[in-house]
């Protein structure tokens, strides 16, 4: 018998035929099927136990999924009319749906009669994990509420997802209809070839003849960093930093300033409706973070540690700017010009110097290379699946020659598209009713400039760190050791340790034994030099401490945001950013700055009040990353070690106990501030 192809095989989405229009009505009735099947779950009293319960609940999710989740994919990355049409649709139906299977008093209560069963000491540590965290969030999620509170609470969490999807929606608007057009190279002096080439094509893409400015980040990166004309970067700043708000070129028409103080409204009503003083304190329930103030201590600490560097920092900037255009005091459109300046004066080393050796198809084979040596996984491409894009691969991840998980690579950027870079899920581990094993899937995107004629795509070495640390999230979920769905992969992982393996695996960008395995000249294949490889390591801290500021500012602001809220008298979104600048803020955004209108993170995505988990999961990437300095980057020992303890556990066990068990004790801040080349802030 001739077997399945691959995508049968893996159940994978067609997206060739996916009817976008005709999804909301496959939607309801598979809700509506869920839900009476659920019932007659939870109405078996006497017979309910784990195999009865669980496994069914799995199966009904990742049936749920099949349906629902290529479309939100493609409403990230292939945002069309009719897909956004379908979205919009679809969303008020899912949340409702969440929120009912959330406050289902009878299924909570099959969990809770499971948890106290003579079974439940029988079932696997992530079978009782699992339990306990399905517990945990149906408090979180109103199940002890009264009638009239559940049917607000489930109003509360409809608002809110409406909101987030308008946010996100009207800074994709925002960033896709702003543009500059320039008939010809003059007024674009500085700017390197690779990105007077990008402007051609955009240029070309819309008919146009000579140049056109887009606000996507990499063309807005290279007009920072490189364009002499201070009146272009300061246009150029001015329409990124103010879009969807009610300032700048656009002012007002895409402006998400009522969404932001809306959400947060509505965020600290939810919070309180279930028990907890403020949205903070019910974000950090699921954290490794033992209290809303304890993460504050945490980013206060790092602050007092960071600050007189960054401060430091700074004047030598505005010290080197001053000698190269006199006595004007830096604006922000001035930072990254001056500091690429500073850089190449100090270093001698220019970031446009190192992209020729980090061709992006060069560097995607290195860091298969690398994770091969870490933990001895190949990844091979795949043919005969859908994509959304042409420009889309499908590739699978295997160990001793059999597949663990595959994902799909979305690598550049292009309207409909959101920018950013992230990974999601597509399928989870777990098993199928069949008993057969269903390998976990996912999609990986980010958002590099796309090549140009026969030149492939150079990144800059921080989109090298983007793709590592987008693959590392991508490993964390693919390379699961856990069958049960619900703590496999990132699932159930705590949200400020979710992070971790991503950012560990930036580290390997870093190190001189795993640089010269990729970083060679796209042309000649000649090795980065020795030279240039020095200078780029002697630059890793430059900057450091301004750099480490500037995400100590969007941390202070998310949490205080949302932690300090009162409906009495509410602060003023801007108010509480203009605060927090004050306090940390070493470079100082002029005043019709609003940097929070796009900030997707916490207001159309998973990090509200929880945007401190980068620097907390760093402070713990950091630490790891010291035991393979000390063993060697590439001790198979120590990956295989990592992969049993870590990456491989999802969210089975507290991610406190899974770093003790492979550290051997609890996590410190000592390597982060070494590696950033800093000194004086305290531990977790």
């Amino acid at each position: 018998m001739a077997s399945q192809p691959l995508a049968q095989q893996l159940k994978l989405p067609d997206f060739s035929t996916l009817n976008a229009a005709g999804l909301a009505a496959k939607l309801d009735q598979k809700l509506a099927q869920n839900l009476q099947t659920i019932e007659q779950l939870v109405g078996q009293k006497n017979t309910v136990n784990y195999a009865s319960l669980v496994p069914a609940l799995e199966v009904l999710d990742d049936d749920l999924g099949q349906l629902w989740g290529p479309l939100s994919h493609l409403h990230g990355v292939s945002n069309s009319a009719d897909i956004r049409a379908a979205f919009d649709e679809c969303l008020p139906k899912l949340t409702a749906y969440a929120t009912q299977l959330g406050q289902n008093k009878a299924l909570y209560l099959a969990f809770v009669a499971l948890s106290e069963s003579q079974e439940f000491a029988q079932l696997s540590q992530s079978q009782q994990q699992f339990v306990g965290l399905q517990i945990r969030d149906f408090k979180l999620a109103g199940v002890a509420l009264n009638p009239q509170q559940k049917v607000e609470y489930g109003q509360l969490k409809q608002q809110m997802a409406e909101l987030s999807t308008r946010f996100s929606n009207n800074l994709m608007d925002a960033t896709e209809a702003w543009s500059k057009h320039f008939a010809d190279s003059e007024g674009l002096l500085g700017l390197p070839e690779s990105a007077l080439q990008q402007a051609q094509e955009a240029a070309k893409a819309k008919h146009k003849v000579g140049y056109l400015l887009k606000l996507d980040f990499a063309c807005y990166h290279a007009v920072m960093t490189f364009a002499e004309r201070r009146e272009l970067r300061q246009e150029m700043y001015q329409a990124f930093n103010t879009r969807a708000s009610d300032q700048g070129p656009q002012g007002g028409q895409f402006d998400n300033s009522q969404i932001m103080t809306d959400l947060v409204s509505l965020r600290h009503k939810v919070a309180q409706i279930v028990g907890f003083d403020n949205y903070a304190e019910y974000s950090v329930a699921t954290k490794m973070a033992d209290s809303a103030p304890a993460v504050e201590r945490f980013l206060m600490d790092l602050a007092s540690g960071c600050k007189p560097q960054a401060q430091a920092d700074m004047q030598q900037l505005q010290a080197y700017a001053t000698e190269q255009q006199g006595p004007n005091p830096l604006a922000a459109w001035d930072v990254a010009y001056y500091s690429e300046k500073l850089r190449q004066s100090r270093y001698d080393l220019s970031q446009e110097e190192l992209k020729p050796y980090f061709a992006l198809p060069q560097v995607q084979a290195g860091l298969f290379a690398v994770v091969n040596r870490i933990y001895g996984i190949e990844v091979t491409p795949c043919t005969g699946v859908s994509t959304w894009h042409e420009d889309v691969g499908f590739y699978q991840v295997a160990y001793k020659g059999k597949a663990i998980g595959y994902f799909y690579f979305d690598l550049y950027a292009r309207d409909q598209k959101r920018g950013g870079a992230w990974m999601d899920e597509c399928r989870n581990r777990q098993y199928q009713a069949n008993g057969k094993l269903q390998l976990p899937v996912a999609y990986l995107v980010c958002n590099f400039a796309a090549p140009v004629g026969d030149q492939p795509a150079l990144l800059t070495h921080n989109e090298v760190t983007t793709l590592f640390h987008e693959f590392g999230h991508g490993l964390h979920h693919m390379m699961t050791n856990i069958d049960v769905a619900g703590v496999a992969g990132i699932n159930g992982v705590a949200w400020d340790a979710v992070e971790l393996p991503s950012q560990l695996l930036e580290n390997w960008c870093w190190q001189e034994e795993s640089l010269r395995m990729f970083a060679k000249h796209h042309q000649t294949q000649a090795p980065l030099p020795e030279v240039l490889l020095q200078k780029m390591l002697a630059a890793k801290n430059f900057q450091a401490g301004m750099f480490l500021a500037r995400q100590l500012e969007f941390s202070l602001f998310d949490l205080r945001l949302h932690m300090n809220y009162q409906p009495d008298q509410p602060q003023a979104v801007q108010a509480v950013l203009d605060a927090v600048r004050q306090e940390v803020a070493v470079i100082q955004a002029p005043s019709w700055n609003r940097f929070q209108h796009g900030f997707a993170h916490i207001f159309a995505g998973g990090y509200s009040a929880g945007y401190y988990s980068y620097l907390w999961a760093e402070v713990l990437a950091s630490d790891v990353f010291s035991r393979f300095e000390q063993d060697g980057i590439f001790n198979p020992e120590t990956g295989a070690a990592l992969w049993r303890d870590i990456t491989g556990q999802g969210g089975s066990r507290d991610a406190m106990d899974l770093f003790v068990q492979f550290m051997g004790r609890t996590p410190t801040v000592d390597a982060l501030m070494r590696h950033k080349g800093l000194t004086g802030a305290s531990g977790l």
